[in-house]
């Protein structure tokens, strides 16, 4: 696996792709500049060598040239950033992009105007990616966000640059955490998956079942599994049509040696509101016009002391409705755990949208050992996809 480590950069122009697609606020300000953070050791790695870094990213789904997704909203951002002037161009190919990056000295970046303001790139064109190829020495691909398709700026352009492409740290660090849960994380292994569908799960859970020694199973998947074994939920939420898949992961799961570990208690509410009026119940028992909302007192001791045996621990999705205030506790309480275990020298892995939102919500970022910048990448990876983002910088 060849990183930007493997490469001196030197009087080198380097083509990086970067996941910038970061959110703005009706004036075009930056709401959160995690991924661009997040590129920073990468593009400050290639400028100390001495070489030039041309970015290339997309920012949200536009139908073609679109200013409230111009890439030059963000330019302040990334100077601030990475502490160094930054230009910009208003095309990632032709003329203009072509003198901007030959002219580019060592020492500076230029940033390219949205990819997606051509529909070649998301088509995977091969000669949009032959043209980004022109402007660089060496293809760094640093988006693990979008590794996950098959783009031109993402899996594409890497054929042009057959000997001269490779990982940029993001991703490097990405694949290894993933690695660490998957193949060669310390036993016992934990997996902790939660949310309100087993059927978006599904394939997760057949996958790492061969990997992990305990799954628990929290948030509104909980009640599929509980219905399937005879308990009753009310109002909660429950895939019927799913009962039967329930037991046979619940089989599978016994037949490979796997402890799951269900909620054994829920606080229920008397409807969807923040403001309801609350019960803990026993999870097998839930009344008619109650619906589960978070994981309850005795579940969360339960879990507390699955999460401190663990070395290896993989955390996909809350357990709650921890939008709700009054329904948080389940979700912050497993952070805390999973914190606690992670001081103890485990090994702890945060990813998939909903538990990045309530990990930065809680303030556990730097209370886990990562936090994995993509949620769609992320998910495919553990379902045991090879991304095509990752596939075309390994191949030869």
């Amino acid at each position: 696996m060849k990183t930007i480590n493997d490469f001196n950069f030197k009087d080198k122009k380097a083509l990086i792709r970067v996941d910038f697609n970061v959110p703005l606020d009706d004036n075009f300000n930056v709401t959160d500049d995690t991924r661009i953070q997040a590129a920073k050791p990468t593009i400050i790695k290639i400028l100390e060598d001495g070489g030039s870094c041309i970015l290339m990213s997309h920012l949200g789904r536009p139908k073609g040239v679109q200013d409230e997704f111009s890439l030059r909203h963000i330019v302040d951002k990334v100077k601030d950033v990475m502490g160094a002037e930054v230009n910009f161009v208003s095309d990632c190919i032709g003329k203009e992009a072509t003198e901007a990056a030959e002219n580019l000295k060592p020492g500076e970046i230029l940033l390219l105007e949205n990819l997606r303001f051509h529909k070649e790139e998301e088509v995977g064109d091969t000669e949009f990616a032959k043209e980004l190829s022109k402007l660089g020495d060496i293809y760094v691909n640093d988006a693990f966000g979008t590794a996950h398709r098959a783009h031109a700026s993402t899996t594409i352009v890497a054929q042009f640059f057959p000997d001269k492409k490779c990982f940029g740290a993001l991703l490097a660090q990405e694949i290894e955490s993933i690695d660490k849960v998957m193949k060669t994380g310390e036993k016992p292994v934990l997996a902790v998956l939660g949310g309100a569908k087993v059927s978006s799960k599904i394939t997760i859970i057949e996958n790492i079942l061969d990997k992990v020694d305990h799954l628990i199973i929290g948030g509104g998947m909980t009640f599929t599994f509980v219905k399937a074994q005879g308990g009753t939920v009310g109002d909660s939420i429950c895939e019927d049509d799913k009962l039967d898949l329930a037991l046979d992961i619940l089989k599978q799961a016994k037949e490979k040696n796997v402890q799951v570990h269900l909620p054994v208690d829920v606080v229920a509410a008397d409807a969807f509101d923040n403001n309801a009026n609350t019960q803990i119940v026993d999870v097998y028992h839930i009344p008619d016009g109650w619906q589960g909302l978070d994981a309850g007192p005795k579940s969360l001791k339960l879990f507390h002391g699955v999460v401190l045996k663990s070395k290896t621990i993989l955390w996909n999705g809350p357990l709650g409705v921890f939008e709700m205030e009054n329904f948080a506790k389940g979700t912050i309480e497993l952070g805390n755990s999973i914190a606690e275990a992670t001081k103890n020298g485990a090994f702890s892995l945060v990813g998939g949208g909903d538990s990045v939102a309530a990990v930065k919500q809680f303030g556990f970022e730097d209370k886990v050992s990562y936090v994995s910048t993509g949620g769609g990448a992320m998910l495919e990876s553990l379902e045991g996809q090879v991304l095509p983002g990752i596939a075309a910088i390994l191949e030869k």
